[in-house]
């Protein structure tokens, strides 16, 4: 079949190949992976903690992208150090994500 252009040139019809990944559901480790603004649903990185002291097990909150050292409010020990992006909990910390709502 000829296109009605003025080149005579032959018409071809686009082959349907499927796609390798599915763009619409995609795995929660490919998103989790994603830039925060490229996710199919933006979320943020960051999220705030509840950090327990190891020495006097108090309860804190704590963001994860702390930019400065945060101490323990009763007994004034380390609880976090900031690094480039993720805060570094101190040995012997434990922690849990708080809810979102």
């Amino acid at each position: 079949r000829r296109c009605s252009a003025t080149f005579s040139r032959v018409c071809t019809r686009p082959i349907k190949m499927p796609l390798a990944v599915d763009l619409l559901h995609p795995s929660p480790e490919e998103e989790a992976r994603r830039h925060k603004l490229k996710r199919l649903v933006q979320s943020p990185n960051s999220y705030f903690m509840d950090v327990k002291c190891p020495g006097c097990v108090a309860i804190s909150t704590v963001f994860s992208h702390a930019q400065t050292v945060v101490l323990c409010g009763s007994c004034s020990q380390v609880l976090c150090q900031p690094t480039g992006g993720k805060a570094r909990l101190t040995e012997g910390c434990s922690f849990r994500k708080k809810k979102l709502f």
